[in-house]
């Protein structure tokens, strides 16, 4: 890899973890929607959830985050007080997220490409899309293998301002680190969220899609496995 690479940002499904975010969305709704039955019914708790995780996407206020922008649109949608439904969802996270688990797989690779980042001197961020609270990306996080490591950041809901594919969720990332877009380098499977949102953002890029077509324009983007990355970046010795 030419030039110092002085960050690592991890994508986490599908690259630290397996996991089918379809098949683990179907899961997810179909724990959350009855459990928060009482204050919504389910099918209107469906669509007013999904209109307000499109309205953080759509966000392009840096000043306020992504749990703002949520709390603004869900709320009035469903007619019921962030009091009211607040501690139901803290509810959820802290008891019925973890039923999820047997919907991911382990993926081996991930602790040791981690750890390599970290003996490299990378400053190391699990770049997932925010669009969950932290509670939740931190239990996908202990089921990749992954949590006992001291990030320089974790992309919540509750911290960010952007979310994938917009660019301005890596350059908000970037300023955070105190880097220059070029040091920093995007590890992922997502070819439109991980890969070309990163390049627009002037970062780095590797893809560990090794099985979809490239796109068109991303032909030259590095690709290969979890373990390859791991092993080039050890290769390439300190970065700081």
């Amino acid at each position: 890899m030419a030039g110092p690479i002085r960050a690592v940002l991890f994508d986490l499904d599908d690259t630290l973890l397996e996991n089918n975010m379809n098949r683990f969305l179907k899961g997810y709704f179909g724990l959350l929607a009855p459990h928060m039955a009482r204050f919504v019914a389910p099918e209107r708790f469906m669509l007013s959830l999904l209109a307000s995780t499109q309205a953080m996407i759509d966000n392009t206020d840096p000043t306020i985050t992504n749990q703002q922008v949520f709390i603004a649109d869900f709320f009035p949608r469903v007619g019921r007080t962030l009091d009211e439904m607040m501690p139901a969802f803290d509810e959820f996270y802290a008891t019925q997220f973890v039923k999820l688990r047997d919907l991911t797989r382990l993926t081996p690779e991930a602790h040791t490409a981690v750890q390599t980042a970290f003996d490299a001197g990378c400053d190391v961020v699990i770049a997932t899309n925010p669009l969950f609270p932290e509670s939740a990306i931190r239990h996908r996080m202990e089921w990749a293998n992954i949590a006992n490591f001291s990030y320089q950041l974790v992309t919540s809901y509750e911290v960010m301002h952007f979310c994938k594919p917009r660019p301005q969720y890596y350059t908000e990332i970037v300023e955070r680190l105190g880097h220059e877009p070029e040091e920093c380098i995007m590890v992922g499977d997502d070819w439109e969220n991980d890969i070309a949102a990163a390049l627009q953002a002037g970062l780095r890029v590797y893809s560990v899609n090794t099985t979809a077509p490239t796109p068109p324009g991303l032909d030259s983007v590095p690709r290969g496995s979890l373990a390859d990355f791991r092993n080039q970046l050890s290769n390439s010795g300190s970065q700081k």
